[in-house]
Formats: C-alpha cells, structure tokens, sequence
C-alpha cells in the first residue's frame, strides 16, 4: 500500500512482526520455535489491505480488474523474477544431480503459482528435503495470488447482485474454510499446510475488516487492550509453538486473530505507536523481498557447507539477507510500482518475457535431468549413494499410517527370521533376506518408521506404531517357525532413550528368548550432523577424501551402552548383539566410507554397503576382526 491518505504505518511495523520470526526461524535462531506464524500474519495483512482496495473501488463504480492485476504484477513479479533467476544459477553451480533436478520443477511452479500444490504433494514443511529447496517459501505467494485469481471477481459479482449479502457471504466462506482446516489439521499430509481451501479463512478473516464486519472500537482502554492482547497472541504463538505443534487450524487462531487485533485496534494506541517506530516500518517496507531472499541463502549457505547455520556463519546470512532485500526494495520493487517509470502495456510485456523465458529455460533444465557433467564421475559416484537403499523399501517398509502388509523376502521358502524395526531395520532386511535366499530360506520383514520393536510400546499421538508392534509380536508368537528375530531401530535418537523404551526392549527381549527364539540386536548406527552422500561428494569436488569421517559423539556412546547392556543382561539366553558402533568407530571417529562405498544413504540411515560392513564386522572395529558379542 503506497503512502496515500490511507497510509498506515503502523501495519508497515506489523508486516516486520511477520516477517522478523520467519527469518529467525529459519535460521534456527534458539526461542523463535514457532516463527512460521509470519506467513499467517501476513495473510491477514493481505487480506485486509487488498480487499480495502477491491471494495472500495467497487463501491465507487472505479473497479477495473486489468488495473488489479497490474498492480499486483508490479507487486509480485520483479522481486520474484529476479530471485528465481538467483536461485537457478546458484543451483545449477552448486547443487548435486540428485539435488537439482527439483529446483527448476520448484521455479515453474513457482512462476505458475501453483507451489504450494507442488510441495504439497513432494514433501512437509518440517519433513526431510525441504533443506534441499530454496524455492519452498514461494507456497504462500501461490496460496495468496490462487486466492485473488477469483476473490475479485467474487466481489464484482455480490457488489451487483447482492451487496447487502456480501459481508455474510464472505464470513460464511471463512467459517466452512476455518471449519476445513480444523477436520484436516491431525491428517499430517500437508493439505492443511499448504492448500488454499483450508487457509483461505486466515485472508478473509482480514477481508472481513475490511469490510466493517467487526464495529468499531471507540473506547479508548478496550482498544489498547485489544491491541496489546494482539501483540501478545502473536508472541505467544511465535515463542511457544514448534515444529511438533499441530499446525494449522485451531493453533492458527492465536496469530490470526492476534494480527486482526492490531490492524483493527492499534491505531492511536501505544501498540500502534510501537508499530510505527521507524526502524520496524523500514523492515516493513522490505519485507516482501526479506521473505524471497533469506530462505534461498539459508540453504544454499547450508547446503555449501554441509551443516547448520550458527555462529558467524548465521550472522553473516542475515546480514545478506537484508542486505539483498534493501537493493531489491530500492532497485526492483520502487521502480515497477511506479507507473510512470514502467507503463502497464511495457510492465506486462516485461512481465510475460521474463517469465516466458524463466518458464523455457526451467523446461530445459527439467528436460536436461540432474545434468552429471557438471561434476567428476567421483563426486557423481558418493552424491549417487542417496539411492543405496533396499529396493523393497516403498513396497515393504510403511513410512505413513497405510498399514502395508509384511513382507516375506528370500527364497520361496516358509521364513524361519523376521527382521522387527523402524526404518533403520529396512536395509538390514534386504541384505539378511539376500544372504538367506543363498541358502533357500527366507524372512519376514516387519518395518514401521519411528516405531521401536517393542511389545507393548504404545506412544501417545501415534497410534500406527502401537498397531504395528501389537501386530508384530503377535504374528512372531504365533508362528512358530520364525526361530530368529532381528531387533533394529533409530536406538541413537534421544525419543528412544527414555525408560519407557529400554524398560519395554528389556520385556521384549525377555519375552522372545524365554520361548526359545534366538534374538539378534543391532545396536545403534552413529549419526551424523550432515547428509553423509553430500558430504563425501563435496569432499571429492575438492580432493578432501581424507576428512571422510564422522566424529564419535558422546550421546551415541550413551546409546550403544544402553543397548548392549540390555543385550549383556540376557547373553545367557542366547542374545545376540551386532554393534555398529564398534564396527564403524576407532574411538574418536567413525567411517563413512569403505572400498570407495558410502556406508551411509542420509545421516543416520545405512546404506546397504553400509549394513554389507556392519554385518561383515559383526561387532568389530574397522581396524580389527573381533567376534560377535554374544
């Protein structure tokens, strides 16, 4: 909103407040679990400020919908445009083939505005691979341009045929929209994240100001206190929520209603004058371009140094990403918006070149694939270890709530094992099932994701693994012919340090050795604070392959201890305990690497060349041969 009569700087400041914890959020700064909140503010703000515009030149017989995208294309595009051409050029530099490909899938989408159907259906906000994508943060100008591709119109339309019914029309497509996300918000598939329907409440719930729906606050101290409880609604959802807070939906009221609070009260108020202090108004005017800028240096500084921003590092991102966003502002946003400057007819053929060309080169990156040459075969040859996973994996191992049935794997023989676990058991399973197929037997594998093999173990507000393992330890006891049973889980993962875990293994174990079965645990396999296939390919890149190894911490020494003292107490009963810890650590450091094999596909999940050397150690050290821990 320019600074015409209607100027209010105040909501300039509450644009900061939006876009000031996404920032820090997503640089991990400690205290701002719940800065994504921002993007809820800044729909408010959206909603409030576009439809003010829309209905007022509607009431005044003054609309024209080429004169609203035009504004809106000089809004949105020129920042937009120039940061996708940054982010292709640096990805295609930087990024590995396994990596770049979704990059230039992300541009069209995002030059499309249909992201946020297209990480909806790739990955979660919070979920492994977002660190891989510096185009995420463009779902919400998708959700916000899907929005107004149709909410003008919609006015147009109840402003001829039924302007008395236009605020209940509005506030009933808020209430079925509210009523959307809150039926979706445990789905955990991000449709209530990422998808118009189930947020286009939080835009009407501003459109709705700016419609009169809610009378006006004349008495001086309810205002202040309605504004401040705003400002304190935002804080406590920015401070206090996480990335395990069910989100959107009935959470989502606190920064929504918070931000309606401030754009209907603060004027006039001590919150409106906080707002309005100048440095909080100039982050206010840059904030659109902070938003664009400092998500594509977060992961590209990540991703170049193999590890999370923190220290000078941090500070060094942040300053860049205000830095950048000050030129974009100065240099690309105030000179588009100026009609004087840039004519409609030269703004939107500007507009439909650059981004008919963005569009072709993004087609000829996703057709040109992960595009190899750019690197040397080695570097192609650890980035590629990503993919050294079991090939049963999405036919056998259930990563959701789909209840996928058992597999058996092996020679077509009854299955005398079962290898029992999280994903951590699912590349143990299909090397085990490999070495029995030799001998014409078989197994069962038995894999939930995030669920230790314990009997009993039921975690709250996860009700698929409590299902799985009932089902598990069930099928084992009735069948006796599967004489083994393989026990294998994330054991390094401080969610299975509790007591409640080692106390249920401890029962488990018991209860399976004391029916005779022979029971193998396979303690747990060091982490690593990096995604090990890109590390080593950055190490190759540079000629680096000797810092190829993974620090000893002393939290996965805590965890093997835990693990092999439950294994030590029932050694008398025939348990068997395979130690990674041992096999992959000299004491101080640990491989990632063996005869030029990545022994890891991620950060802490094996490979199969990885669990190939563990098995093959049985419990050792690198550098020596010692038996099994029996």
């Amino acid at each position: 909103m320019g600074k015409g009569a209607g100027y209010r700087a105040d909501i300039d400041g509450l644009r900061s407040v939006a876009v000031l914890p996404v920032l820090l959020f997503h640089a991990g700064i400690s205290g701002f679990s719940g800065g994504y909140v921002g993007v809820d503010i800044f729909f408010v703000i959206s909603g409030f400020l576009i439809t003010g515009i829309i209905a007022r030149e509607i009431d005044g017989g003054r609309f024209s919908i080429v004169h609203f995208y035009e504004r809106r294309a000089r809004r949105i595009l020129p920042a937009l445009t120039v940061v996708i051409v940054a982010i292709l050029a640096a990805a295609a530099w930087l990024y590995l083939p396994g990596d770049f490909e979704s990059v230039p899938k992300s541009a069209l989408a995002a030059l499309l505005f249909v992201s946020n159907v297209g990480f909806f259906l790739e990955t979660g906000y919070f979920q492994g691979g977002a660190e891989t994508k510096p185009l995420l943060h463009t779902w919400s100008l998708a959700i916000e341009e899907q929005f107004y591709l149709t909410f003008p119109l919609l006015l147009i339309l109840l402003g001829r045929h039924a302007m008395r019914w236009r605020t209940a029309v509005i506030a009933g497509i808020a209430l079925l929209s509210f009523a959307l996300a809150v039926a979706t918000q445990n789905d955990g598939d991000g449709f209530a994240f990422y998808l118009l329907p189930p947020r286009a409440w939080e835009l009407a719930v501003g459109a709705l100001l700016a419609l009169g729906a809610v009378p006006p606050v004349t008495a001086r101290p309810l205002r202040e206190a309605l504004a401040m409880a705003g400002l304190l609604a935002i804080g406590v959802a920015v401070f206090t929520y996480d990335k395990h807070t069910i989100f959107p939906g009935m959470t989502a009221t606190l920064p929504v209603l918070g931000a309606a609070a401030l754009i209907h009260c603060a004027p006039r108020t001590l919150m409106g004058r906080l707002l309005s202090l100048r440095p909080l108004v100039a982050v206010g005017l840059i904030s659109y371009s902070l938003y664009l800028w400092h998500w594509p240096l977060i992961v590209f500084t990540e991703y170049a140094t193999d590890q999370r921003l923190a220290g000078w590092p941090r500070a060094i991102v942040v300053a860049a990403a205000f830095a950048l966003a000050l030129l974009s502002w100065r240099y690309v946003e105030r000179p588009f918006r100026d009609a004087s400057r840039v004519p409609r007819a030269r703004l939107f053929r500007m507009a439909a070149g650059a981004m008919a060309a963005l569009c072709a080169v993004s087609l000829a990156m996703i057709a040109a694939g992960p595009w190899p040459a750019r690197f040397d075969p080695r570097v192609i040859a650890m980035a590629e270890a990503k993919n050294d996973v079991s090939p049963y994996r999405g036919r056998c191992h259930d990563s959701s709530s789909a209840g996928l049935p058992a597999c058996v794997l092996g020679a077509k023989a009854p299955p005398g094992a079962v290898v029992w676990g999280d994903s951590h058991a699912v590349e143990l399973a299909y090397v085990l099932s490999r070495i029995e197929a030799e001998q014409g037997r078989s197994l069962v594998q038995r894999t939930q994701s995030s669920c230790p093999p314990i009997a009993g173990y039921d975690p709250p507000g996860d009700p698929r693994c409590g299902k799985a393992n009932r089902e598990a330890i069930a099928a084992i006891r009735s069948d006796p012919r599967l004489r083994t049973v393989y026990l294998a889980a994330f054991w390094a993962s401080p969610l299975n340090a509790s007591d409640a875990v080692l106390a249920g293994l401890d029962r488990t174990v018991g209860l399976l050795a004391g029916e005779g079965r022979r029971v193998v645990i396979v303690g747990p396999v060091p982490p690593a604070p990096f995604e090990v296939p890109r590390r080593l390919a950055h190490l190759a890149a540079f000629g680096r392959m000797d810092e190829a190894f993974n620090p000893l911490g002393a939290d996965t020494r805590a965890a093997a201890a835990r693990i092999e003292a439950i294994a030590r107490r029932w050694r008398s009963a025939g348990v068997t305990y395979i130690d990674p810890v041992a096999a992959l650590c000299d004491g101080e450091r640990c491989l990632l690497l063996h005869d030029g094999r990545p022994l890891y596909f991620d950060s802490h999940h094996p490979s199969l060349a990885g669990i190939r050397f563990i098995l093959a150690r049985q419990g050792g050290n690198p550098w020596t041969s010692p038996p099994v821990r029996r």
